[in-house]
């Protein structure tokens, strides 16, 4: 009877890791970060979601941005996959500037991964306000799983 609530709870969690290609983003958090280059002013959720709030009314006060992405593959070990940030800014004229941000990742174990693709000081001032994003998760040219703003 164990042997079979066993093999049920597998079969419901995913199974063991498989050499089959699979992948999902989870979750992505923007996040401002402050003329120091920091996201928050100490560990707590709430003092980084209030000081994200402070950020994002006090423009003069940021430096850069920041995407946390929390991602999740079924690859072999050795595989290197990709994560990709792209982003639009405001239109200036007809069409909106965009971005990108190439960042390859490696799966070290079963469970989910967290990832920091960091936009530096230079290439955010240029840019100017960003007012949408995409984030993917590739194997090659094979795309796996994707996230994207409202308004994308």
């Amino acid at each position: 009877m164990r042997w079979v609530i066993l093999a049920l709870l597998l079969a419901l969690a995913g199974g063991p890791v498989s050499a089959a290609t699979g992948g999902r983003v989870i979750k992505v958090l923007p996040q401002f970060l402050d003329l120091k280059g920091r996201e928050s002013l100490s560990p707590s959720l709430f003092d980084r979601d209030a000081y994200q709030s402070q950020l994002r009314h006090h423009p003069t006060e940021r430096s850069g941005l920041q995407f946390k992405i929390q991602w999740k593959a079924q690859a072999a070990p050795t595989q290197d996959l990709k994560l990709r940030v792209e982003f639009r800014g405001v239109a200036r004229g007809e069409l909106p500037k965009t971005g990108a941000i190439d960042t390859v990742v490696r799966r070290k174990h079963w469970y989910s991964h967290w990832t920091g693709v960091k936009i530096d000081e230079t290439t955010y001032r240029e840019f100017g306000e960003i007012t949408a994003w995409r984030v993917s998760l590739w194997d090659g040219g094979k795309l796996l799983s994707e996230q994207k703003s409202f308004l994308w």
